[in-house]
């Protein structure tokens, strides 16, 4: 089986975080979200290749996957931003059987194994939601096969939103459809995958769907702070080594290196190497690595790498290597 993974997006909705580091890498409970697909990935087992379909900030994807898996890989830049169907279209020189497409700015809990065994011709995985407005939904038939996908409908007709996660068996049609799409009008500025996926419907193929257990967004600020702490409460935390008389409130995520004086940390809180908490308060927060946090009461709030926080109390959103102070005169 090959894998595609498009990654090709600038993060906007998570800036200033992504104008240096690419969204997938960003961290939850200490590791890139990237590294929990990847993972997956490695326990199925039958992975042939990966194909990378990059943009920003390629050159960091590139360099931290080949440090940290031994996946054969390549490594595509999307240079003009035209959609998902056509980021999987530049996958096609690589791709000579069944495939696997993950969009990586969510996590999921879904069971992988299942295409080895599917006689579908494709799956596509989905997560019931209640705002069923912000996303695609998909509608199946009565044997659970996909009937079409309808984006962001006023309507319920369904509330089984699609996550970005698909197996596709049949991969000679899956690319005939991406063809079709790549010569009609734009959909909304963009060419759609799904509308390649409604294309393999409408020529007979039976795309399977299937629910997944947990589906955890990463794509915005406060949706990567609760995935921060699913993944804390899923078995990812980590207490530090040394309190020092400090209270923790479990479950936190502390990496070595990292230093805390005389504050309370935790729930929910990811503390990167380096980072140093001096006289303050923490929960619901990611702090970057080499980061420094003084007399301040932080909550829902994401700190970069190497930044410097005195005096706040509140929320706080800030990037790299920058300060904030809040003094009283």
């Amino acid at each position: 089986m090959k894998v595609i993974i498009p990654l090709a997006g600038k993060g906007t909705r998570l800036r200033p975080h992504t104008h240096i580091t690419p969204k997938p890498m960003l961290k939850v409970a200490g590791k890139p979200v990237m590294a929990y697909i990847l993972e997956d990935l490695e326990k199925l087992g039958n992975v042939e290749q990966i194909i990378y379909i990059t943009g920003h900030l390629k050159e960091k994807v590139e360099e931290y996957v080949r440090a940290e898996f031994d996946f054969p890989a390549v490594f595509i830049e999307q240079k003009v931003q035209d959609g998902t169907a056509g980021a999987v279209a530049l996958a096609r020189p690589h791709v000579d059987q069944p495939v696997l497409i993950i969009f990586v700015d969510t996590i999921f809990d879904a069971d992988l194994s299942v295409t080895k065994t599917t006689d579908a011709d494709g799956i596509i995985w989905v997560k019931e939601v209640e705002d069923y407005q912000r996303f695609g939904v998909v509608v199946t038939d009565a044997q659970g096969n996909m009937t079409k996908i309808v984006e962001k409908p006023s309507t319920p007709i369904s509330k089984r939103a699609n996550i970005g996660l698909y197996y596709i068996r049949n991969w000679k049609l899956l690319y005939e459809g991406i063809d079709w799409v790549l010569k009609q009008p734009k959909n909304k500025g963009e060419y759609y995958l799904t509308d390649a996926f409604q294309y393999m419907i409408d020529k007979g193929a039976k795309i399977k769907v299937i629910d997944v257990e947990g589906w955890y967004d990463a794509g915005k600020i406060d949706t990567l702070l609760e995935t921060n702490r699913a993944m804390l409460e899923k078995g990812g935390a980590r207490r530090p080594t040394r309190t020092d008389g400090c209270t923790i409130v479990d479950p936190v995520y502390v990496e070595d290196g990292v230093t805390i004086r005389g504050s309370t940390i935790g729930p929910n809180v990811t503390l990167c190497a380096g980072a140093v908490v001096e006289d303050s308060q923490l929960r619901d927060t990611l702090v970057g690595a080499k980061s420094r946090i003084v007399r301040s009461t932080l909550r829902n709030s994401l700190i970069g790498d190497e930044a410097f926080v005195e005096g706040v109390r509140g929320e706080l959103t800030i990037g790299d290597h920058s300060e904030v102070r809040a003094r009283s005169e």
